[in-house]
C-alpha cells in the first residue's frame, strides 16, 4: 500500500472520529481510473465508487505489508511529505529475540544481584525472580494474543493497550509507560557512574571524604553531577545522531553477551581451580581493605614484630602497648576465600536470607566472635557496612527493572517482515533464556561466592572490585567494561525510545496539555518531547540512588503490564468477532493471573509508591475522561461497557420501579427552528437543574417529513441537540424522529423512547405560547392530545410555563421561595420536584414553601397541623401555608371571560367547517381533472388545477397548496389505478371547469357561511365551562396573592376534558389559572406514589 493510499484512507470526515485505517474499504484508490465494460457487474455498478470490485480490490492486497498501516493518528496530518520506507526485512532473532535479551539483561544482573542473592538467601532470591519472571511472561503471553491480533503500527505496547482498552486508559497507562521507561534511562545512567566511579576510576570523584561515615552522601553528589553531565551529553547524542544509537546496539549486545559468557566461564573454572579473593575478617566481621593489603595485627620482620596498618586503623598509636579498640582486641583476625569454588559445599551457607539494619557491619555466620563493650565507636573502622535497610519487599522493587523490556521486540513491529509471528516467538523465547539465566546465576552465585561478599554491594572487602567480576573468567574487568558500556547503550535507549513514545501519545490528541510534544524536527524526530524527557531523567539523576530509583520504574513497569493483561482478559471474556489472534495458547484465566501477579508485585514491592502511581494513573485517566478529544477505538472497554449495560438491562424490572428508587426519568420534548437549533436551550437548564446528573435523560425532538428525505436534517438537528447539551452538561441520550405528521411524531417517542427497565416516566416540555395565534392554530391540540397520551401511558408530565425567563445554569438565586401549590394528590410529586431542583447550586438558597387550599368545610388549622406532620415524616424542610377558598358567586367579569372564549371556539369550528368544504371541492376538482385524460391535453389540465388553487386559496394559501401537493403526490405514486380509473369511468359524467363556474361557486360557499358566524354573536355560555372559568380565576387570584414573587411556582395540572369538543377551552383554562406568573411549573404525576415516609 502506497503512501497516498494511506493518507487518502483517513479518518472519515463525515463523522469527526478518527478511524484505523482499513485496506478493505471506502478506498477511492482501487476503484479511480477503471472503467468496467461490459454487463456482467451491471447490477452493482452504481457502488462501485464506494465498494470496488473484489478483483480490483485483490490486486492492491497483494502489495499489503504491515509497515505503512500505521493509523492515521500515529502519523500526523502535517507528515505526507515522508519519505518512501523500505520494506521490512528484520526476522525473529534479529528483530524480537535480540532487543529484547538486551533490554532484559542489564545494570541489576552486574550491580544488584550478587547483593539480593547474598541478602534474601538462595531460596527467597529464588522466589523473587521466578515471581518477577511469571509476571512477564505472562504478560508476554497476553501481549502476544493482543499482537498477533492485527497488525500493531509504531507505539507498541501503548498502541494495544490504548486499542484495546480505550482513550483513557490508553492514555493512563501510556503516559505511566513512558515515565516507567524515562526513569529506565535515569537508572541505567546511574548505573554507569556508580561502574565508572566505584570500579573503574575511583580517583574521578569531584566530592572526596576521608570519614566513611560521610562517605554515601558524597558518592550521592558525584552520582548527581555526573549524572547531569551525562544526561546532557546523551540527549546531544539523541537530537543529533539517533541512527548512529541503532547502530551501536549490536555492539551493547555484543557486550552483555560477552559478559555472561564470562561468569559461565567463571562458575566453571572454579570448580577445579578457584581464583584468589582473599577476605579480612575481625572475629566475624568483614573489614574493607582499603586502607589496607596485609590482613594480620602484627608481622615479623628481621626477627621483629612490628604492627601493621590495620593495626593502626583500630588502635591510637603503632606502639604494641597502644590502646585498642576493645572488639579489636578480644578478636582474632583471619583471612577466607571469597571465591571457593562451586564445590566448596558454600550453598548450603547461602540458603538463607541475612536481612540488616542500615549501618550495620557485614558478619560471617558461623564465625566465632568475642564481643567487646557497646560503647565502641564503630563509625570509623574499617568495617563493611551496609548501606540501607534491607527486606524481602524492598529487594523485589530493586530487582523488578532486570526483568523488565519485553516490549522491546512489539515496539519493533514496523521493521518486521511477520509481525504476527516474529513477536510471540522472539519474545517468549527472550523470557524464556534470561529467566533462565537469572534463575541459574542466583544458584551459582549462592554456590560459589563466600555470603559475606555477596552482601558486600561495592566489593569493599575485595579490594574495590566488581563482587560478580571476581567471579568472572578470563578477568574482572570482562565484567566491568561489558556492564559499563551496557548500562550506557541502554541508557541511550532509553533516551531514544520515551521521546518517541510521547510523540505517539501526543499525536493521538487524547491528552490535550501534552499535544505540543508530538512535534518535532523536519524529519519527525520528537524535539520537545526528548527535552521533557531529558527533564524528568534528571528528576531520577537527583534522587542518585539506583535503589531508590529502581522502585519507581518499577511502579510504573508494573501498571503497564497490569493493563496488557487487562486488556487480554476483556477481550477474551468479551469475545468480540474481530477477536481472532493467530497466537492461540493464551487463556483468559492466566491473564487474569498475570494482572493478579503484577498487582500484587506493586503493593509488595512499595506500596506507598504503588499508590502514588495507581493516582497518577487515575488523575490522567479523569483528565482525558473530561477533557480529552472524544476517540472511538473499538475498544474491548467499550465492548465491556455494553455487555454491563446489556446485562443490567436484563436485570432491571421491565416495570415500575420501588417507591423508594422512584426518581424522574425524563424524556424532553424541545422544538427545533427551521435551521435545525433548540427554539428552547432554558429546557435543557432546567433539566440539569432537576436532574444533576442523575438518572436517565433522554432529548427528543420531531421532524415533519420523510425520513428519506429529512435523513439530513435530522443529523443536523442531533448535532445541534448534542452540542447544546455538552455546554448545558446535560448527560443523556438524544433521539430524533421523522414522521409524516408533528402529532405522530410525538406519540411515536413517548411510546417507544428508552430501552427495556430504562424508559422514561416523565415527559418535560414547554407551555406553547403562541397556541392562540391563527396561523398555529394546531399547536393546542399536539398539546392536549400530548397530555392525555402521557395520561395513558401512566406518565407524569412537567410543562413549563414561560421557560426564557428560567434561570441558566450560571445564574444563581441568592434569596426566594420556590412555592408548590398541593391542590389535588396524584403521586406526591409535588413534593419531590423542589427537593430535587434545591440539590443544584442555583436552587439551593431558595426556601420552600408548601400551599393546599381549604373548602368551607375544612378545619384548615388541623390541615397545617397534619400537613406538617406529614412533610416531618418526608424528611422534608418546608414552610406550610393553608389558604381558605371560600363559596361566592360567579363575577361577571368571569361569565364575560367564558362567553368570549366559546364565540372565539365556535368562530374556529366554523373556519373548520369551511376549511373541510373547501377540500371536498378540491378533491372533487383532482378527480375530474383526471376523468378527462382521454380528452384533454395535459397542458389544459394542469392550468385548470392550477387556477382552481390560485381561486381557492386566498384566506389559507400554505395549508391549501400542501393539499394539493400531497393530492398530486397521491395521484403519481400509482399510476396503474390512475389509468383503470379513468378508464371505468363514463364519458357522460365528465364536465368541464371553468374559472368563472369556480368563482361563483366560492361565493356561494362564502355566503352560506355568514349566517353561522352571525349566530355566535346571539350564544349563551356553558354553565359547566362558567364553573371551570370560575375556578381558574378564583385560583389565580389566591396564587398572585401569595406567590407573585416566588422564584418558581409548582402548580397541579388540571386534565383535559374527556370530551374532546372542550380542547380548546381547556387552554383557556390553564392560561387563566397561571396568568401573571413569571416562572410556572405545572405538574402532572401519573397517579402512583412517587415519595414515602419509610426507609
Amino acid at each position: 500500500m502506497s503512501e497516498q493510499d494511506y493518507e487518502e484512507n483517513g479518518p472519515n470526515p463525515r463523522d469527526g472520529i478518527a478511524r484505523e485505517n482499513s485496506p478493505f474499504i471506502n478506498n477511492a484508490e482501487l476503484g479511480r481510473g477503471n472503467t468496467y465494460e461490459g454487463k456482467n457487474m451491471a447490477l452493482f455498478e452504481e457502488e462501485m465508487d464506494s465498494n470496488p470490485m473484489v478483483s480490483s480490490l485483490l490486486n492492491k492486497l497483494a502489495n499489503y505489508t504491515n509497515l505503512t498501516q500505521g493509523v492515521v493518528e500515529h502519523e500526523a496530518d502535517e507528515d505526507s511529505k515522508r519519505k518512501e520506507v523500505k520494506g521490512p526485512q528484520m526476522g525473529t532473532f534479529i528483530g524480537v529475540y535480540l532487543p529484547c535479551l538486551q533490554n532484559i539483561l542489564g545494570v541489576i544482573l552486574f550491580l544488584r544481584l550478587t547483593w539480593i542473592v547474598g541478602t534474601a538467601g538462595v531460596l527467597e532470591s529464588f522466589i523473587i525472580v521466578f515471581m518477577c519472571c511469571a509476571c512477564t511472561m505472562l504478560t508476554a503471553i497476553s501481549m502476544s494474543a493482543i499482537a498477533t491480533n492485527g497488525v500493531v503500527p509504531a507505539g507498541g505496547s501503548y498502541y494495544m493497550i490504548s486499542r484495546s482498552l480505550g482513550p483513557e486508559f490508553g492514555g493512563a497507562v501510556g503516559l505511566c509507560f513512558y515515565l516507567g521507561t524515562t526513569f529506565a534511562g535515569a537508572m541505567y545512567i546511574l548505573g554507569t557512574i556508580e561502574i565508572l566511579l566505584t570500579y573503574i576510576s575511583p580517583s574521578a570523584a569531584i566530592f572526596k571524604v576521608t570519614d566513611v561515615a560521610k562517605e554515601t552522601e558524597a558518592m550521592l553528589n558525584n552520582m548527581r553531577v555526573y549524572g547531569t553531565c551525562i544526561i546532557i551529553l546523551m540527549a546531544i547524542v539523541v537530537f543529533v545522531g539517533v541512527k548512529y544509537v541503532n547502530k551501536l546496539a549490536l555492539v551493547f549486545l555484543a557486550c552483555v553477551i560477552l559478559s555472561i559468557i564470562a561468569i559461565y566461564a567463571g562458575v566453571i573454572k572454579t570448580a577445579f581451580d578457584p581464583p584468589d579473593f582473599p577476605i579480612c575478617l575481625l572475629g566475624n566481621r568483614t573489614l574493607s581493605k582499603r586502607n589496607f593489603e596485609v590482613c594480620a595485627k602484627f608481622t615479623e620482620i628481621n626477627n621483629e614484630t612490628k604492627t601493621t596498618p590495620l593495626w593502626r586503623l583500630f588502635c591510637d598509636s603503632s606502639l604494641l602497648n597502644a590502646t585498642c579498640d576493645d572488639y579489636f582486641s578480644l578478636n582474632n583476625v583471619t583471612e577466607i576465600q571469597g571465591i571457593p569454588g562451586i564445590m566448596s559445599g558454600v550453598l548450603t551457607d547461602n540458603l538463607w536470607s541475612v536481612y540488616s539494619e542500615r549501618g550495620s557491619i557485614v558478619e560471617k555466620k558461623d564465625q566465632p566472635s568475642v564481643a567487646g563493650s557497646e560503647e565502641s565507636k564503630m563509625s570509623g573502622l574499617p568495617y563493611v557496612f551496609t548501606d540501607i535497610m534491607t527486606y524481602f519487599t524492598m529487594l523485589v522493587g530493586i530487582y523488578f527493572p532486570s526483568v523488565t523490556g519485553i516490549m522491546a521486540g512489539s515496539n519493533r513491529s514496523g521493521d518486521l517482515k511477520d509481525a504476527q509471528k516474529s513477536i510471540p516467538t522472539g519474545t517468549i523465547l527472550a523470557i524464556s533464556t534470561t529467566s533462565f539465566i537469572y534463575l541459574s546465576c542466583i544458584v551459582l552465585f549462592g554456590a560459589c561466592i563466600e555470603g559475606v561478599i555477596l552482601r558486600d554491594k561495592f566489593g569493599e572487602a575485595v579490594n574495590g572490585n566488581l563482587v560478580v567480576g571476581t567471579l568472572a573468567w578470563p578477568s574482572p574487568w570482562v565484567i566491568v567494561i561489558g556492564s559499563f558500556f551496557s548500562t550506557c547503550g541502554a541508557g541511550l535507549q532509553s533516551l531514544t525510545g520515551a521521546p518517541r513514545l510521547l510523540q505517539a501519545i501526543a499525536r493521538d490528541g487524547i491528552v490535550p496539555f501534552i499535544q505540543i510534544f508530538g512535534h518535532g524536527k523536519a524529519n519527525g524526530e520528537p524535539t520537545w518531547a526528548l527535552l521533557l524527557t531529558a527533564g524528568i531523567c534528571e528528576i531520577g539523576i537527583l534522587i542518585a540512588s539506583l535503589d531508590s530509583v529502581a522502585p519507581i520504574l518499577s511502579m510504573f513497569f508494573l501498571m503497564c503490564y497490569m493493563f496488557v493483561n487487562l486488556a487480554c482478559a476483556v477481550q477474551t471474556l468479551l469475545r468480540t468477532p474481530n477477536w481472532r489472534p493467530r497466537f492461540k495458547y493464551y487463556h483468559w484465566t492466566l491473564s487474569f493471573l498475570g494482572m493478579s501477579l503484577c498487582l500484587a508485585l506493586m503493593f509488595i514491592c512499595s506500596w506507598y509508591y504503588a499508590l502514588i502511581a495507581m493516582l497518577i494513573a487515575g488523575c490522567i485517566y479523569k483528565y482525558i475522561e473530561y477533557r480529552g478529544a472524544e476517540k472511538e477505538w473499538g475498544d474491548g472497554i467499550r465492548g465491556l461497557s455494553l455487555n454491563a449495560a446489556r446485562y443490567a438491562l436484563l436485570r432491571v424490572e421491565d416495570g415500575p420501579p420501588h417507591t423508594k428508587n422512584w426518581r424522574p426519568q425524563l424524556l424532553v420534548l424541545l422544538n427545533l427552528d427551521n435551521e435545525q437549533l433548540v427554539k428552547h436551550p432554558r429546557l435543557l437548564s432546567f433539566t440539569s437543574q432537576l436532574k444533576a446528573g442523575k438518572g436517565l435523560t433522554i432529548v427528543g425532538s420531531v421532524l415533519q417529513g420523510i425520513y428519506l428525505d429529512k435523513c439530513t436534517e435530522a443529523q443536523k438537528a442531533e448535532e445541534n441537540i448534542k452540542a447544546l447539551m455538552g455546554v448545558e452538561k446535560t448527560k443523556g441520550f438524544c433521539q430524533i424522529v421523522v414522521s409524516p405528521n408533528f402529532r405522530d411524531g410525538i406519540s411515536y417517542l413517548i411510546q417507544s423512547a428508552g430501552l427495556g427497565g430504562m424508559k422514561h416516566n416523565t415527559v418535560l416540555m414547554a407551555w406553547p405560547q403562541s397556541w392562540k395565534q391563527t396561523e398555529n392554530r394546531f399547536s393546542w391540540k399536539n398539546f392536549v392530545d400530548t397530555v392525555r397520551e402521557t395520561t395513558a401511558a401512566q406518565q407524569a408530565l412537567l410543562v413549563a410555563k414561560n421557560i426564557d425567563l428560567f434561570p441558566t445554569n450560571q445564574e444563581r438565586f441568592t434569596e426566594g421561595n420556590i412555592d408548590v401549590w398541593w391542590i389535588v394528590h396524584d403521586g406526591g410529586m409535588l413534593m419531590l420536584l423542589p427537593f430535587l431542583l434545591r440539590q443544584h447550586k442555583v436552587w439551593r438558597k431558595c426556601r420552600m414553601r408548601i400551599f393546599t387550599v381549604a373548602q368551607m368545610d375544612d378545619n384548615s388549622i388541623q390541615m397545617k397541623k397534619d400537613l406538617q406532620m406529614f412533610l416531618y415524616h418526608l424528611r422534608l424542610n418546608a414552610q406550610v401555608e393553608v389558604v381558605e377558598m371560600f363559596e361566592n358567586d360567579i363575577s361577571a367579569f368571569t361569565y364575560e371571560k367564558t362567553l368570549m372564549m366559546e364565540q372565539r371556539s365556535q368562530m374556529l369550528k366554523q373556519m373548520q367547517l369551511s376549511k373541510n368544504e373547501r377540500e371536498r371541492e378540491i378533491q372533487s376538482i383532482t378527480d375530474e381533472s383526471r376523468g378527462s385524460i382521454r380528452r384533454k391535453s395535459y397542458s389544459s389540465q394542469l392550468s385548470i388545477i392550477q387556477d382552481a388553487q390560485t381561486l381557492l386559496t386566498n384566506d389559507y394559501q400554505e395549508e391549501e397548496a400542501q393539499l394539493i401537493h400531497d393530492k398530486n403526490t397521491a395521484s403519481r405514486s400509482a399510476p396503474a389505478v390512475e389509468a383503470s380509473v379513468a378508464a371505468a369511468v363514463p364519458e357522460k359524467v365528465q364536465m368541464t371547469w371553468t374559472k368563472e363556474k369556480l368563482v361563483a361557486e366560492k361565493h356561494k360557499n362564502k355566503d352560506s357561511n355568514v349566517s353561522g358566524f352571525k349566530d355566535i354573536f346571539n350564544m349563551k355560555p356553558n354553565q359547566s365551562n362558567v364553573r371551570r372559568m370560575h375556578t381558574a380565576v378564583k385560583l389565580n387570584g389566591v396564587v398572585l396573592n401569595k406567590s407573585q414573587n416566588a422564584q418558581l411556582v409548582l402548580l397541579n395540572m388540571p386534565g383535559p376534558p374527556k370530551n374532546r369538543k372542550g380542547d380548546e377551552n381547556y387552554m383557556e383554562f390553564l392560561e387563566v389559572l397561571t396568568e401573571g406568573l413569571d416562572r410556572v411549573l405545572l405538574v402532572r404525576g401519573s397517579g402512583r406514589e412517587v415519595i414515602t415516609i419509610y426507609s
